[in-house]
């Protein structure tokens, strides 16, 4: 079973940047596809990006695209969202999770069993 960590977070002027990080432990870390969520306040949660096992392959909603870039490192069991210019609107907490496969697979939030606490991104207008 895997454990995330996530951090990064904080509060940026609106075409600011910010790097989230997340750190897994507990498992084989490439063996696991990764995913990005975000849920704002009053919103359902939704997909960001997500990332296949080896990092070759990736996915973007199309609201980010352009603007966020995920990565992984599995030599350090982390896998990386860099935000670039940042908007109000993606004001919300932001997780990462993980499902066992290293396929670019699993869409949807309940796709991902293991999931971190969180961490909260502010942007400012």
């Amino acid at each position: 079973q895997v454990q995330l960590v996530e951090s990064g977070g904080g509060l940026v002027q609106a075409g600011g940047s910010l790097r989230l990080s997340c750190a897994a432990s507990g498992g084989a870390f490439s063996n696991y596809a990764m995913g990005w969520f975000r849920q704002a306040p009053g919103k359902e949660r939704e997909v960001v990006a997500r990332i296949s096992g080896s990092g070759s392959s990736t996915y973007y909603a199309d609201s980010v695209k352009g603007r966020f870039t995920v990565s992984r490192d599995n030599a350090k069991n982390t896998v990386y969202l860099q935000m670039n210019s940042l908007k109000p609107e993606d004001t919300a907490v932001y997780y990462c999770a993980a499902r066992w496969g290293a396929a670019l697979t699993g869409r949807l939030g309940r796709d991902y069993p293991y999931w971190g606490q969180g961490t909260h991104v502010t942007v400012s207008s």
